[in-house]
Order: structure tokens, then C-alpha cells, then sequence
């Protein structure tokens, strides 16, 4: 099955909406299925398991099946069938590539983390490490300095998402105890040992992102064979291997690292084919915004010149089917989201 990208406004975003009370729980599972040998092979049909739906057109003809699209997370499901969001970019670092330093303090933080809610946010993320090329890693201590305030803060007052940027199991479980629901992990899960374990006692939503190489060599002649086909593959085996070890697959959401590991023309590849490389039926995120290859297509290096692109980029991708944008700008992006969705899916009737 392929994911029919049509979208159409639903009436809530967590726990069961008022779109899918028909529909059978996608999460059950039978008796023989929770522990069984042959469970691996199931995976890959996961998209399967979420209805089918055929909407009815003038003419008596019929839209392709649509495919549920449901990301389980701490705090319940995130329906993402119809409707594109926005993940909010909330760097508490010094160092950060776009606005390091700007949000460093948890005050000044927690005003921008309110702005970008206001302005359509559901999901923010929160990181305290700077991941750009070149970028210094930190200890697990200086991390849980700099996130665990900002993250209890917004906990307090806001029911959204909160997701932790980090790739140390001890900051993911100090920010899932604070609250958060997302452990978004720039090494797919696999810098530390002891993140899958953290990650499924939480029973938290995971980013699995694919990257070649550290930060301080990965922008260093990146070479691939096949820069699509391995991404796919690289997705595909995360699943395989998270999934045996306990984690549900519906928890899980891919990235393909634009700018991680890869050559301009790598990333344009990628984003040329971003319809093909997540598994059926699972969330993909997008994250290029103000990133410096926009610089290198726009011919400037300045840093503003970098949102339109990014933008653009927003609505190209949802209409392949990405359904999270990771963003700074949160308002410009949504509002592409949704114009794309419009030209997608003509307007209902009043």
C-alpha cells in the first residue's frame, strides 16, 4: 500500500480523534504475536495493520486506500494521515549553528518554546548539544544542565510534545522523567549501548536519523553507492533491530539527515526521493531548516537567505508524503503546509 497524502483538517491531534473511533486499535496485538519468533518478518507490513479507507468522488469513482498514519508516543497518538506538523527547533546551546547562544538561558528559552506554540508547534524539541559539522560534544552532565529546566518549565504549563535532542541514554532518561515524550537521536540509537533499553522502558517515541560519521568528520568527502538505497536500508535494519528488542514499531519516526554525512547532491537526492525510503505506514521527519547547503543553492551566505528555501523545501516534501518538519520557523512553514494541503485536496463545501 501507499500512503495517499490528500489531507483534510481532523478534529484532534492526541489520543483517539473523532476521525478514527471506527477504526480497529492498530496497536493490538494477538496472543501468539507478542512473543513470537516470526515476529520480525511482520514488521514490515506494519502499514497493514491501519485501515484502509476509500472516499467516494463525484463521478463514482474512488480515492486510493488511505493509510493511517499514527505516531504512539508517551503521551498518546499523534494522527498524522491528513494533516502535516510542525516540530519546533529549541536549542539551549551556546554554540548552535542558526541562533546559538540566543535561547541559552531557560527563561528566554521557555518565551520562544510559548511563541513557537502559539504560532502552531505541536511538537518542541529541545536540544543542549550542537550537532553541526565541526560541533564539540559535551558531557551528559553539561546536557542535563542546560535541557532539564526548560524541559520541567514547559512541562508544567503546556500538554504537547516535548522532545529531547541527545544521543546519551543518562540525558534521555533525566528529560523522560522531567516530561518529555520524544528522544530524538541524531545517531539512530546507536552512540550509546543503554539508549534502546531507556527509550522502551519509557515506552517513548523515538527519531531515528541516519547519519554517516561523527560532527567533527562527517561533512569530510561523505562517499556512498547509493545514497537513497542506503538510507532505506539503514531504516529498515534500525526497525528490524528495535523492534526485536522490545520497542512497539509504531513508535518509531525516521530521518534521513539532510546535511549529516552527505554531499549537496547527496541531500538533493534524497530529497528528491522522499517517498521512497521510509517504511510503509511510519512517520517521516524533515529537518533542513537554514542548514547550509540552502547556501550553497541560493548563492549566499547569508543566514537569512536560508528560509525560503527551507520553506519551499516544506512544501515540496508534505506533498511527497512527509508528514513532521522540523523547523525554526514555525508560522512561514505551517502555513505552506497547509497551502500545499489545500492544492492537494480541494476545500470541503460549505
Amino acid at each position: 500500500m501507499v500512503l495517499d497524502p490528500s489531507s483534510w483538517r481532523i478534529t484532534r491531534t492526541f489520543g483517539p480523534s473523532t476521525a478514527s473511533k471506527s477504526f480497529p486499535d492498530p496497536f493490538a496485538s494477538t496472543p501468539t504475536e507478542k512473543h513470537s519468533p516470526n515476529t520480525t518478518p511482520q514488521i514490515f507490513n506494519v502499514a497493514s495493520r491501519f485501515m484502509a479507507v476509500k472516499v467516494n468522488l463525484p463521478g463514482g469513482r474512488c480515492k486510493p486506500p488511505i493509510i493511517r498514519m499514527i505516531w504512539k508516543t508517551r503521551r498518546g497518538t499523534l494522527d498524522l494521515t491528513r494533516q502535516a506538523q510542525v516540530m519546533g527547533i529549541l536549542n539551549v546551546t551556546p554554540d548552535s549553528f542558526s541562533d546559538g547562544g540566543r535561547h541559552a538561558d531557560p527563561t528566554a528559552a521557555l518565551m520562544h518554546a510559548r511563541q513557537m506554540i502559539a504560532e502552531g508547534a505541536l511538537l518542541i524539541d529541545i536540544g543542549g548539544e550542537s550537532t553541526r559539522p565541526g560541533g564539540h560534544p559535551v558531557s551528559a552532565t553539561d546536557e542535563i544542565a542546560r535541557t532539564l529546566p526548560v524541559i520541567a518549565a514547559l512541562r508544567d504549563e503546556w500538554d504537547g510534545l516535548i522532545s529531547i535532542d541527545t544521543s546519551k541514554a543518562a540525558v534521555a532518561a533525566a528529560a523522560l522523567a522531567a516530561g518529555a515524550d520524544i528522544v530524538n537521536d541524531v545517531s539512530g540509537l546507536r552512540a550509546d549501548p543503554e539508549m534502546p533499553g531507556i527509550c522502551i522502558a519509557y515506552a517513548c517515541a523515538v527519531v531515528l536519523m541516519h547519519r554517516q560519521g561523527d560532527p567533527q568528520t562527517m561533512q569530510t568527502a561523505p562517499h556512498y553507492q547509493d545514497v537513497v538505497a542506503e538510507v532505506r536500508s539503514f531504516f529498515t535494519e534500525r526497525m528490524e533491530s528495535l523492534v526485536m528488542a522490545g520497542m512497539h514499531p509504531a513508535a518509531l519516526c525516521f530521518d534521513p539527515g539532510i546535511g549529516f554525512g552527505k554531499s549537496l547532491e547527496h541531500n538533493l537526492s534524497l530529497l528528491r526521493a522522499l517517498d521512497q525510503i521510509s517504511p510503509p505506514g511510519l512517520p517521516l521527519l524533515l529537518g533542513v531548516s537554514r542548514k547550509s547547503f540552502l547556501s550553497q543553492l541560493v548563492g549566499s551566505n547569508d543566514l537569512s537567505r536560508r528560509n525560503a528555501p527551507t520553506i519551499a523545501i516544506t512544501a515540496r516534501a508534505r506533498a511527497q508524503g512527509v508528514m513532521l518538519h522540523r523547523v525554526h520557523e514555525v508560522l512561514p512553514n505551517i502555513d505552506a503546509l497547509r497551502v500545499t494541503e489545500a492544492l492537494m485536496e480541494p476545500l470541503p463545501q460549505p
